[in-house]
């Protein structure tokens, strides 16, 4: 059977095709639209402007399946739809448009399917989990395959910038703001003295970086790793922004040419605080988890 899993995200809404029989599943395709609907959220709601959006892009998944002639697609969403005050309006607009009926994760059981997905397949027994998206960042601390906490913080590559960013990359002082405001959310959720030597990374962001690592390291290509010193390299070597800046982005990532900054900042200071060592940018993540825990029911 094969069957198409949709995230409806902050940044990017995608599309993932599976084939599945019983427990055991391979992905077919994947689809990625660069759809920014936190761009879109006017005085906490999402406008008429981003819904749109959101319908035409489910309507060509949609299409997209069809062509497959696949006829089972889940849809969930996560920050683009959590937090925001209208959540309801939209997804009845959403259902009214495009005949789609959207799950809307709370940031725990995001968090629960993104460790699902990453760690359980075969991730390292215990560590951290960061899922950073768009709107917002998942942290799950595990131990022996058994999760200890999951917490989720709506702040992501995407809203960073546009709360604090006005031009294409963070100035020194809108930086710090951003710098303060992550640090201020991870002490809110963070369990006293609590380090991770690893962690494993999830996310467009986190897959970025690792890119951005093979292209300025001179890294094998294939390689997942990265160390600490690494990202906080990579950081240092992007904040001047500029265009070698520019430059370095848009070869590695030029869908993430403005997101790329603030998310890295929000990786390296995730870093920082919990003493970690090494990251690992894993292929996979929540979707893997809606797919193993909604479909497949284990």
């Amino acid at each position: 059977m094969m069957c198409g899993i949709v995230d409806l995200g902050s940044n990017t809404i995608r599309l993932s095709i599976y084939q599945y029989e019983g427990e055991r599943f391979r992905l077919l395709l994947n689809q990625k639209t660069m759809a920014g609907l936190a761009g879109y959220v006017q005085n906490g709601a999402l406008s008429g402007s981003g819904i749109l959006v959101a319908c035409r892009v489910l309507s060509s998944y949609r299409a997209l399946l069809n062509n497959f002639s696949v006829s089972e697609m889940h849809v969930f969403a996560t920050a683009s739809l959590r937090n925001i005050s209208n959540t309801g309006e939209a997804v009845e607009a959403i259902r009214d448009v495009t005949g789609v009926t959207v799950e809307v994760l709370d940031g725990e059981t995001e968090a629960a399917l993104s460790f699902k997905g990453a760690v359980l397949p075969g991730g390292v027994p215990t560590g951290l989990l960061a899922d950073i998206g768009g709107g917002s960042v998942e942290l799950v601390s595990y131990r022996d395959m058994a999760i200890t906490s999951a917490r989720s913080l709506p702040m992501g590559s995407l809203s960073l910038y546009t709360r604090f960013v006005d031009g294409l990359f963070p100035t020194p002082e809108e930086r710090r703001a951003i710098r303060t405001c992550v640090s201020a959310g991870l002490d809110r959720v963070r369990t006293e003295g609590l380090t991770c030597r690893h962690l494993c990374g999830v996310g467009g962001t986190v897959r970025a970086v690792s890119k951005l690592a093979v292209d300025v390291f001179s890294k094998d290509p294939e390689s997942r790793i990265l160390t600490a010193g690494e990202i906080h390299a990579l950081y240092k070597r992007l904040k001047k922004g500029g265009k070698d800046t520019l430059r370095q982005i848009l070869h590695t990532a030029p869908d993430r040419v403005h997101t790329l900054l603030p998310g890295l900042l929000l990786l390296n200071t995730v870093v920082k605080a919990y003493g970690v060592e090494t990251v690992s940018a894993s292929s996979t993540g929540v979707r893997e988890g809606y797919l193993m825990d909604r479909v497949l029911g284990r």
